[in-house]
């Protein structure tokens, strides 16, 4: 495909856990032993793995209805232990890299939506050597957790982008509302923590079964 063909988006947001990063069955059990650290019944790994994609306290808290509010900072620092823990152990999905550079090459602005916080979606940009990749980001700790759509206002606001040429890629139906939320297409990705049939009513443009899939259909799509 000719790199002169026109864009359809100018700005490209991606989720980072489960969409980029492979790190959705480590995150699950993450949850679930925090969960029972404090004293709650460990949450089933779909309790668990639905809550991926949301900002940190807002997750554990609906992962763990039966853990009182006065425990929620010891969840939140038993989570951060066991992720501490584990964190090494997760890595970019296959084909992640050239999926990015190859988005680069067709001077697409592409950046990071996150229900991570800074610091720890900046460790794991320092670890994987991504910090040049990405034109830019925003995390749940430092705006409105997903679904809420001012993430993407911010990225759009910060690139000069109308939501018409903007799309939110993400493995979770928290990405895709937060998409149609702020007027943003989608593309849903299947290989992640929820499950692609609870993404058609979203209207995502595209459901990707795997990283090369969603390769093709944006360079031939985006």
């Amino acid at each position: 495909m000719s790199s002169s063909r026109p864009r359809q988006f100018d700005l490209i947001a991606f989720d980072w856990d489960g969409t980029l990063f492979d790190s959705t069955a480590i995150i699950t059990r993450c949850i679930q032993r925090a969960v029972v650290d404090v004293g709650g019944q460990e949450p089933s790994r779909e309790a668990a793995s639905y809550v991926i994609g949301m900002a940190l306290m807002p997750a554990l808290a609906h992962a763990a209805p039966d853990v009182p509010q006065d425990k929620y900072p010891q969840l939140g620092e038993r989570y951060r232990h066991h992720y501490m823990a584990h964190q090494n152990d997760i890595s970019l999905f296959d084909g992640v890299l050239p999926l990015l550079h190859a988005l680069k090459a067709r001077h697409h602005w592409v950046t990071v939506a996150t229900g991570k916080s800074r610091q720890g979606l900046n460790e794991a940009l320092r670890d994987v050597a991504l910090r040049d990749v990405f034109d830019g980001s925003r995390t749940a700790d430092e705006t409105a957790g997903k679904p809420s759509p001012l993430m993407l206002h911010e990225l759009m606001r910060e690139f000069g982008v109308e939501p018409e040429r903007t799309l939110m890629i993400g493995d979770t139906t928290h990405d895709l509302q937060m998409a149609l939320n702020a007027g943003c297409a989608s593309v849903g990705v299947s290989y992640g923590a929820h499950e692609p049939e609870a993404f058609h009513v979203l209207k995502p443009r595209h459901v990707a079964h795997s990283v090369q899939d969603l390769h093709d259909w944006l360079l031939q799509h985006a």
